[in-house]
């Protein structure tokens, strides 16, 4: 039976998905789990199998604008696929999740601070175009081994984890084309590990199709505002889905969260009207001029 509530909650994380490429395991499932008494296990794999069909959507979208660099995405799924399917084993004959859950919410926390002392530093974000990135062979192969198994474990990493590690190797990616590569690179990855958990049977089709039917039109929705979207605001937007992610995943208050997210807003809405105001100021004429260059 379809779960109407379940329903409109996954198109507003979805559009969040679209948007910034991350949030869906870190945030879907969180939500599934306090807001509608899903077990874990059954949370983990319907989250994956909708991903799956999810993250297509927002990766063609992406592919068209040209915001993807291919050949970032196959190093990336060439550690992540294989590692996807190591993460499920290990979750089944170890059960680590919760240990790489609480692990992975301190990196996101770290990875908020780390965007707000680059912001604070004057950093523009990249201004390269994704087709003449240099790809890192062997860094971006960890980071996908890394990101895989974490996903295979947890649900959690496909764009949270991998995005902030992107943005560390690859600092001159603008931020749309970040978002569309992860995207993309996601779309084999969730894949490999949603197939995981379908040969484990903790699979449960009506959670599934409801995060489908509320999913797929939010996260093309985000993905075309993402496209078109000034990178500043979707740099923003990581931020904030950044640090909600990683309280959820430390167990923090629905009232700490709320909290948190209203302040690091204030905070955001606050700098941009600050460097608004000072692009606004004209630039005081040179005193060494002599009057008549003036």
């Amino acid at each position: 039976m379809i779960d109407l509530a379940l329903v409109g909650g996954s198109f507003l994380v979805a559009i969040v998905v679209g948007l910034t490429g991350m949030g869906g395991g870190a945030l879907m499932t969180p939500m599934m789990m306090l807001f509608f008494n899903v077990p874990p296990l059954a949370a983990v794999s319907s989250d994956l199998v909708a991903s799956a069909v999810m993250k297509p959507v927002g990766g063609f979208v992406h592919l068209r604008r040209g915001t993807v660099n291919l050949r970032l995405v196959g190093w990336l799924c060439a550690g992540s696929v294989p590692a996807a399917f190591c993460g499920v084993f290990l979750a089944r004959a170890f059960a680590v999740s919760d240990a790489v859950t609480y692990a992975l919410g301190v990196a996101l926390l770290l990875a908020v601070a780390g965007m707000a002392v680059k912001t604070l530093l004057g950093g523009r974000g990249g201004t390269a175009s994704a087709h003449d990135i240099v790809v890192r062979p062997i860094p971006t192969l960890l980071v996908g081994m890394v990101g895989g198994l974490v996903v295979g474990i947890s649900s959690v990493g496909s764009g949270s984890l991998i995005i902030v590690a992107l943005l560390a190797l690859y600092p001159a990616l603008k931020a749309n084309q970040l978002v569309g590569t992860d995207l993309v690179q996601a779309v084999p990855l969730v894949a490999a590990a949603a197939l995981g958990h379908l040969l484990f049977g903790d699979f449960q089709l009506h959670l599934t199709l409801s995060l489908l039917i509320g999913s797929l039109p939010g996260v093309y929705l985000g993905a075309r505002i993402s496209s078109r979207a000034p990178g500043g605001l979707i740099r923003a937007l990581l931020a904030i889905v950044l640090l909600a992610s990683a309280l959820k995943l430390l167990d923090a208050s629905n009232v700490v969260t709320v909290a948190a997210l209203a302040a690091a807003t204030a905070v955001i809405v606050v700098g941009w009207r600050l460097r608004r105001r000072r692009a606004a100021v004209p630039a005081e004429p040179d005193a060494a001029m002599s009057p008549a260059a003036r």
